[in-house]
């Protein structure tokens, strides 16, 4: 009985997620197809019983590996569960500005077919509107560093951060 409550707590130790490191390995990952497998594979262990941030996370992790799919089937049948996933967390805490970063980011950065945009403009504006509210300077950061370089947003939004 000892050793299992001691290989739990291990297992446990070994699984746990932090944050930032996990912020790292989104922005690596839309970079390479074999960063894209390590951000996967980092959050395969996640459930929806995680914190809802690590769920979106997954989600955009599956998007990511359905792009590497020959096959159109498993490409499409990926990027239904890793939209539901971000959709999953959304749904459970709809304030989360990281959550509708994540999926702000997916929206803008996947082909037009996909019909994913519908929340672009929405996401957008939320994230703008509560990024100046975000206590977190890490998080601050990495979505200021993410819409200054991005194409998709205005040079007037982009001069609102500065």
């Amino acid at each position: 009985m000892k050793t299992i409550v001691l290989f739990i707590g291990i297992a446990t130790m070994l699984f746990k997620l932090d944050i930032a490191s996990v912020r790292t390995a989104y922005k690596t990952a839309v970079l390479s197809k074999s960063e894209a497998i390590v951000f996967h594979e980092k959050l395969q262990k996640v459930t929806k019983q995680n914190k809802k941030v690590f769920v979106a996370y997954k989600g955009a992790a599956t998007t990511l590996i359905a792009k590497q799919q020959k096959s159109v089937k498993k490409k499409k049948e990926l990027f239904k569960e890793g939209v539901a996933l971000v959709e999953y967390a959304i749904k459970k805490e709809p304030n989360n500005i990281e959550i509708r970063f994540i999926r702000l980011s997916i929206q803008q950065n996947i082909p037009k077919f996909l019909k994913y945009h519908k929340q672009i403009d929405t996401d957008k504006a939320f994230v703008l509107k509560h990024l100046k509210n975000v206590k977190s300077t890490d998080l601050k950061k990495y979505i200021t560093s993410y819409i200054l370089q991005s194409k998709h947003f205005t040079k007037e939004e982009k001069l609102v951060l500065k």
